[in-house]
């Protein structure tokens, strides 16, 4: 910045008055050029709304790097501590105090601040680090926060330059959405005892750290979602304090160059913020994933053990348990039982004519089924599916349970058997220790990134569905048939959204634990303690891939694992520089690489594809016979207690060699640092083949085991 300008908000003001080509004589002098944010935290720069000829001026000026219209942003509890193992006894929670005093800034929708999540029992004062505020606005005032809640910030300039004659319906950091209360409770919301989605999932429910502090930086309106509010909200966290961003969101097919979320975090990196993401909701297509950049956690979303039912009770005496989220107190108490092969996958128009009983649907789409059902007018249905997708579904509007094709042979078979069959359901009950769990959910994105594929993307899975957390009043939780509204004060989302805040709550509770640990080595405890195997002692399925066994561009190094990552023994460390010589070798323009770094003082000597990540990956191309011969470096630094001895082991994926030198590593003290080498050899002849395996570096007195999964995959064609 110039020295005759006191603040960046000065000097970009100049800079626009430098370039406003408008007439000052005509009418439209009185609505000049305007600045929407100044940027001067996690980045350094503008957003402004300015004309194409006003840009080429702007172009033209000193100083000036790159420049990118505004982009549209995606949107991507009682028992999911349990599942990941958090307890009171040891690990992770009383290691880190429950997250106590760490700041988690979370960029979404805003908050419902009068939910009980946000309550301040049990809490003690603000730490004196805090430089946020409490941003009065339409229905918010300051009295809202408190020693929970201890910021709230709202940012809609973005939206209003879009539309400039808009009214902002909520124009404050008041949540009129629900996902940002959902994903702030999520993280570190306080306990809440009774919690449930109607009756189902009742227990007390909590944040992963729930002693944290939450500020939420509002950017996501009903009118609209734009990347400069984004950018404002998380240049903003990072000038409050934060020590984590949670972020549920993502932008699409944009290179990290053009990414508001990669610029902000790059920045917030540098100043020691661990940036926590979201991988997105599109499914298992290859190299569709978001947010896959180098310098923050990118979570995939996974199961947990619970299990929504409804109990299926023949005229037999035969009981079975099924999956139901049925909102309702209701007992559907023995009606005739119909089995008939022209309706049975429940898409005729005929199927008014069975309505007096409970009908047996299988063969059809669900959510099609179900309507159907209820515009029948049929007491109930029993749905017979193994189709994953459905047990990620939020709302079950109309009776009925889905059961297994297994349990459905059975059904089937009372109901053609006997002369008068009749059946009951109940409903709002909830089990855990289903198995198998986890498994990868459907929607989840898969790697490899399409930002960067020389990097395993995502890092991790935590549980993403059906996620019990807050909700708030004015949006329904569950609906009943045709269009009954029903509001909970908690109510279950399915997504990436809801997994990104597990991560960011684990980040929040190591940062309690180790604050003196950089963003890099909390990602790396996070990734080399996670689990890849599910609660049969199998390998983690994929239930978007017929429940094959998944790969880590699906789960990144699998289950998320707080109470280990707590100890990791080993940690993978990075630097600014690091990913600056990263950014060097994916040659990007000089100008590019400024608009990421905000720092012309770097250079490219020592340029590297090679970062001293915690996970390989080894790309060929997808021709019908691949062959390809790969070298890794990679430094580890003790974290443990003292001198340490670790030994190699190996999963080898097929059709590969693996060598890593030297096979042993011996640490005379705590944070001395070690090198090693990974060769990796494939040769296949499978278009399209993915392989996988791992390495394990353990402590030779079983103290440690250090896992960094290892990827062989084609490239994928890139924008």
């Amino acid at each position: 910045m110039p020295k005759a300008f006191t603040s960046h908000e000065q000097w970009h003001s100049s800079i626009l008055e430098t370039v406003n080509l408008k007439d000052t004589a005509s009418e439209s002098s009185t609505k000049p050029t305007r600045l929407l944010y100044s940027y001067d935290n996690a980045f350094q720069g503008f957003s402004a709304v300015i004309s194409e000829d006003e840009l080429q001026v702007l172009e033209k000026l000193p100083g000036f790097v790159s420049a990118y219209a505004d982009k549209m942003v995606t949107l991507d509890t009682t028992h999911t501590f349990q599942f990941l193992g958090l307890n009171t006894e040891s690990g992770l929670w009383p290691a880190s105090h429950y997250g106590e005093d760490v700041i988690v800034g979370v960029i979404d929708t805003g908050v419902w601040p009068e939910s009980r999540s946000y309550k301040d029992d049990g809490m003690i004062g603000i730490p004196s680090r805090w430089k946020g505020i409490c941003e009065p606005g339409q229905e918010f005032n300051v009295s809202m926060c408190n020693k929970k809640l201890i910021g709230v910030r709202y940012f809609n300039k973005g939206v209003k330059a879009a539309s400039p004659n808009i009214t902002i319906s909520m124009n404050s950091g008041r949540d009129t959405h629900g996902h940002g209360t959902h994903t702030s409770s999520t993280v570190g919301g306080n306990y809440v005892e009774g919690a449930s989605f109607f009756g189902y999932a009742t227990g007390t429910a909590r944040g992963v750290a729930p002693r944290a502090r939450l500020a939420m930086y509002k950017v996501i309106f009903d009118e609209g979602r734009f990347a400069s509010d984004v950018l404002a909200g998380m240049d903003q966290a990072v000038a409050d304090g934060v020590d984590v961003i949670s972020i549920s969101m993502g932008f699409d097919n944009v290179p990290l160059y053009e990414d508001p979320i990669a610029i902000a975090s790059f920045g917030a990196m540098e100043k020691g913020v661990l940036v926590s993401a979201s991988a997105g909701n599109a499914g298992v297509t290859p190299g569709i994933l978001h947010n896959g950049i180098p310098w923050l956690l990118t979570t995939a979303a996974g199961s947990i053990d619970r299990v929504l039912s409804g109990k299926l009770t023949l005229g037999n005496g035969q009981v079975i348990t099924g999956w139901s989220m049925y909102p309702a107190s209701a007992v559907v108490n023995e009606f005739p039982l119909i089995y008939n092969e022209s309706i049975s996958s429940c898409n005729s128009t005929s199927l008014s004519s069975f309505n007096y009983g409970i009908i047996i649907c299988e063969n059809g789409y669900f959510f099609d089924q179900i309507n159907n059902i209820a515009k029948s007018s049929a007491p109930a249905a029993i749905y017979i599916s193994d189709n994953p997708s459905i047990f990620e579904r939020e709302e079950f509007a109309y009776p009925g349970v889905v059961i297994s094709p297994e349990n459905g042979a059975a059904v089937i078979s009372y109901a053609k058997s006997s002369v008068n069959p009749v059946a009951s359901i109940s409903f709002q009950q909830t089990f855990v220790r289903s198995t198998p769990a986890p498994v990868v959910a459907s929607y989840t994105s898969r790697g490899p990134s399409p930002s960067y594929q020389g990097i395993l993307k995502p890092d991790i899975m935590a549980p993403g569905s059906l996620v019990l957390a807050s909700w708030i009043p004015n949006v329904h939780a569950a609906l009943l048939y045709p269009a009954i509204e029903l509001s909970s004060e908690f109510t279950m989302i399915s997504g990436t959204s809801m997994a990104c805040p597990h991560s960011s709550g684990i980040a929040a509770l190591l940062k309690g634990a180790h604050p003196e640990w950089s963003p890099a080595a909390i990602r790396s405890a996070m990734i080399t303690s996670a689990i890849n195997i599910d609660n049969t002692n199998s390998p983690i399925k994929d239930s978007g891939l017929n429940y094959s066994i998944a790969t880590p561009l699906a789960m990144g190094a699998g289950l998320v694992n707080p109470n280990f990552s707590l100890n990791p023994g080993l940690i993978y460390d990075a630097t600014p520089q690091d990913y600056i010589n990263l950014l060097c070798a994916m040659k990007f323009t000089h100008k590019q690489i400024l608009t990421i770094t905000r720092s012309s003082t770097y250079t490219c000597q020592n340029a590297s594809s090679d970062l001293n990540y915690p996970s390989f990956i080894a790309l060929y191309t997808n021709e019908t016979t691949a062959t390809l011969s790969q070298k890794f470096v990679r430094t580890v630094t003790n974290v443990g207690n003292g001198p340490a001895n670790y030994s190699i082991n190996m999963v080898v994926p097929s059709n590969t060699n693996i060598s890593v030198y030297p096979s042993r590593l011996s640490f005379s003290s705590k944070y001395e640092k070690l090198s090693y080498t990974l060769t990796v050899e494939y040769n296949g002849n499978k278009t399209g083949e993915v392989v996988f395996g791992s390495i394990t570096w353990v402590d030779v007195i079983g103290l440690h085991a250090v896992t960094s999964p290892i990827v062989v995959a084609p490239m994928i064609h890139t924008w």
